[in-house]
C-alpha cells in the first residue's frame, strides 16, 4: 500500500503508467474482450470493473490535451448513437480527474480493435457489462 495511490493499481500497472510516454495509449477492456490475443502486453485487474480501473488509472494518468480526442469507447454495434450507462460512467471518471474539457469519443468495433493493437498495454478487467472498453491517450504534466 502507498499513500494517495489507489490500491487497484498493481506494481505492474504502476510501472506501465510511468513508462508510457506522451501520446501512448492504454486500453481498459471488459471480460469479453480478446485481450490475450490482440497483441500488447496484458495486465489483469481481477475483480475490478472497467469503471473502477478507469478511475484508478485516471487518478495518475494525464490525458493528452494536444489532440482533439484522448478518450474513446467502443460504439454499440448496429446503433452508433446508443449511449449506455457504462459510457456515462466513463465520462464521469474523465470529468472527475480531467475536468469538463475532455470528451469521450466513440470508435466502431473493429476500429477500436485496431487502435488497441497499438496500445502500450491492455488492462483486462472483470467488467461483465457489454461495451466496457476504454482507450486513453497519455498527455503531459506541465512543470512550472
Amino acid at each position: 500500500m502507498l499513500k494517495g495511490i489507489d490500491s487497484l493499481l498493481t506494481p505492474e500497472l504502476l510501472q506501465a503508467l510511468r513508462a508510457m510516454g506522451h501520446g501512448d495509449t492504454i486500453a481498459i477492456v471488459d471480460a469479453n474482450f480478446p485481450a490475450a490475443s490482440i497483441g500488447p502486453p496484458v495486465i489483469r485487474l481481477a475483480g475490478a470493473s472497467a469503471t473502477q480501473a478507469a478511475n484508478a488509472i485516471l487518478s495518475l494518468l494525464p490525458l493528452d490535451d494536444f489532440v482533439p480526442n484522448a478518450a474513446w469507447c467502443m460504439e454499440v454495434v448496429g446503433d452508433a448513437a446508443a449511449d449506455l450507462p457504462i459510457m456515462q460512467e466513463f465520462r464521469t471518471a474523465i470529468g472527475k480527474h480531467e475536468g469538463p474539457t475532455f470528451e469521450l469519443s466513440k470508435l466502431e468495433r473493429f476500429k477500436f480493435y485496431d487502435e488497441v493493437k497499438n496500445a502500450y498495454v491492455v488492462v483486462a478487467t472483470n467488467e461483465e457489462r457489454l461495451y466496457g472498453n476504454l482507450l486513453l491517450k497519455k498527455g503531459v504534466i506541465r512543470v512550472t
